[in-house]
């Protein structure tokens, strides 16, 4: 890290890659309420681009992932999350 940073803030920045799966799983939970209230079709197909995104950035297995992008099924990907959460 550069040297610009304080002890503090170099201290903030490594919490939060090391915490950054969890974090990632965290943002899964809250899109899938999002999902879940999310009135127009357009809105949730953003909302499960971004779901990809994160399914990526977590190295989901890409079978998994592509099943729960295929069905599109929040209640699937809740179920995945909790599993996930339990490891």
């Amino acid at each position: 890290m550069p040297n610009n940073f304080s002890p503090y803030q170099k201290n903030v920045i490594k919490s939060y890659y090391d915490n950054l799966d969890k974090i990632s799983l965290t943002r899964l939970q809250e899109l899938v309420t999002e999902i879940y209230l999310a009135p127009l079709p357009d809105k949730k197909a953003k909302l499960w681009k971004q779901v990809a995104s994160y399914l990526k950035k977590l190295k989901i297995n890409a079978q998994i992932a592509q099943h729960i992008l295929k069905q599109q099924d929040p209640k699937l990907l809740a179920e995945h999350i909790t599993d996930w959460l339990k490891k």
